[in-house]
Protein backbone atom coordinates (compact mmCIF):
# COMPACT_ATOMS: atom_id res chain seq x y z
CA UNK A 1 0.00 0.00 0.00
CA UNK A 2 1.00 3.40 -0.73
CA UNK A 3 -0.27 6.68 0.45
CA UNK A 4 0.61 9.89 -1.37
CA UNK A 5 0.47 13.40 -0.62
CA UNK A 6 0.89 16.41 -2.81
CA UNK A 7 2.40 19.48 -1.88
CA UNK A 8 3.48 22.58 -3.82
CA UNK A 9 0.07 24.23 -5.63
CA UNK A 10 -1.05 27.55 -5.24
CA UNK A 11 -1.58 31.03 -7.27
CA UNK A 12 0.50 32.15 -9.91
CA UNK A 13 0.65 34.53 -12.47
CA UNK A 14 0.87 34.08 -16.44
CA UNK A 15 4.26 32.95 -17.25
CA UNK A 16 5.52 32.10 -13.27
CA UNK A 17 6.49 28.58 -12.31
CA UNK A 18 5.81 26.17 -9.76
CA UNK A 19 7.36 23.03 -8.54
CA UNK A 20 4.92 20.04 -7.19
CA UNK A 21 5.78 17.66 -4.92
CA UNK A 22 4.29 14.55 -4.35
CA UNK A 23 5.71 13.11 -1.34
CA UNK A 24 4.67 8.51 -1.21
CA UNK A 25 4.84 6.56 2.15
CA UNK A 26 4.33 2.90 2.49
CA UNK A 27 6.11 0.18 0.24
CA UNK A 28 6.79 -0.58 -3.06
CA UNK A 29 7.07 3.14 -4.84
CA UNK A 30 10.73 2.99 -6.30
CA UNK A 31 8.83 0.24 -8.28
CA UNK A 32 6.20 2.27 -9.43
CA UNK A 33 6.06 4.41 -12.73
CA UNK A 34 4.64 7.60 -11.73
CA UNK A 35 2.28 10.50 -13.57
CA UNK A 36 0.57 13.90 -12.90
CA UNK A 37 -2.57 14.33 -14.03
CA UNK A 38 -4.88 17.33 -13.49
CA UNK A 39 -8.84 18.18 -13.88
CA UNK A 40 -9.94 21.49 -14.70
CA UNK A 41 -13.27 22.41 -14.19
CA UNK A 42 -15.72 20.94 -16.41
CA UNK A 43 -13.17 18.80 -18.28
CA UNK A 44 -11.69 15.10 -18.05
CA UNK A 45 -8.78 14.28 -15.86
CA UNK A 46 -5.79 13.93 -18.47
CA UNK A 47 -2.20 12.66 -17.94
CA UNK A 48 0.48 15.22 -18.16
CA UNK A 49 3.59 13.70 -17.39
CA UNK A 50 4.86 10.49 -16.19
CA UNK A 51 7.87 8.33 -16.11
CA UNK A 52 8.73 4.68 -15.49
CA UNK A 53 9.92 3.73 -11.75
CA UNK A 54 13.45 4.56 -12.28
CA UNK A 55 12.61 7.62 -13.43
CA UNK A 56 12.98 6.79 -17.28
CA UNK A 57 10.04 6.65 -20.31
CA UNK A 58 9.34 10.09 -19.96
CA UNK A 59 6.15 10.94 -21.30
CA UNK A 60 4.34 14.79 -21.36
CA UNK A 61 1.35 16.07 -22.85
CA UNK A 62 1.80 17.59 -25.62
CA UNK A 63 0.02 20.96 -23.69
CA UNK A 64 2.69 20.68 -21.42
CA UNK A 65 6.04 20.03 -23.42
CA UNK A 66 8.91 22.32 -23.07
CA UNK A 67 7.27 23.74 -20.20
CA UNK A 68 7.04 20.97 -17.32
CA UNK A 69 9.77 18.38 -16.29
CA UNK A 70 8.93 15.20 -14.53
CA UNK A 71 11.44 13.83 -12.21
CA UNK A 72 11.56 11.46 -9.53
CA UNK A 73 13.77 10.50 -7.10
CA UNK A 74 13.86 6.98 -5.36
CA UNK A 75 15.67 7.91 -2.43
CA UNK A 76 13.21 10.42 -1.01
CA UNK A 77 10.16 8.73 -2.61
CA UNK A 78 9.19 11.94 -4.00
CA UNK A 79 8.36 12.89 -7.94
CA UNK A 80 8.13 16.61 -8.73
CA UNK A 81 6.32 18.37 -11.37
CA UNK A 82 8.37 21.71 -12.25
CA UNK A 83 5.96 23.78 -14.31
CA UNK A 84 7.10 26.84 -15.98
CA UNK A 85 6.06 29.08 -18.29
CA UNK A 86 2.42 28.53 -16.70
CA UNK A 87 -0.85 30.08 -18.53
CA UNK A 88 -4.21 30.31 -17.85
CA UNK A 89 -4.95 27.24 -18.84
CA UNK A 90 -3.39 24.56 -16.64
CA UNK A 91 -5.32 25.91 -14.17
CA UNK A 92 -6.84 22.36 -12.65
CA UNK A 93 -6.35 20.26 -9.54
CA UNK A 94 -3.38 18.42 -10.09
CA UNK A 95 -3.00 14.70 -8.66
CA UNK A 96 0.03 12.61 -8.20
CA UNK A 97 -0.36 9.02 -9.27
CA UNK A 98 1.66 5.36 -9.23
CA UNK A 99 1.63 2.22 -10.03
CA UNK A 100 -1.74 0.37 -12.04
CA UNK A 101 -1.56 1.15 -15.34
CA UNK A 102 -0.53 4.78 -15.64
CA UNK A 103 -0.48 5.23 -19.13
CA UNK A 104 -4.16 3.80 -19.74
CA UNK A 105 -5.04 6.41 -16.86
CA UNK A 106 -5.94 3.42 -14.27
CA UNK A 107 -3.05 4.17 -11.60
CA UNK A 108 -3.40 1.73 -8.67
CA UNK A 109 -2.81 5.04 -5.89
CA UNK A 110 -3.87 8.69 -6.36
CA UNK A 111 -3.19 11.24 -3.97
CA UNK A 112 -5.71 13.99 -2.98
CA UNK A 113 -4.64 16.87 -5.37
CA UNK A 114 -3.32 20.12 -5.13
CA UNK A 115 -4.64 23.53 -6.56
CA UNK A 116 -3.25 25.28 -9.30
CA UNK A 117 -4.44 28.73 -10.37
CA UNK A 118 -2.73 30.49 -12.88
CA UNK A 119 -3.80 34.38 -13.31
CA UNK A 120 -3.52 36.34 -16.81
Amino acid sequence: QVQLVESGGGLVQAGGSLRLSCAASGHGFSSYATGWFRQAPGKERERVASCSATGGMIYYADSVKGRFTISKDNAKSTVYLQMSSLKPEDTAVYYCAAGGRITSGQPAYWGQGTQVTVSS
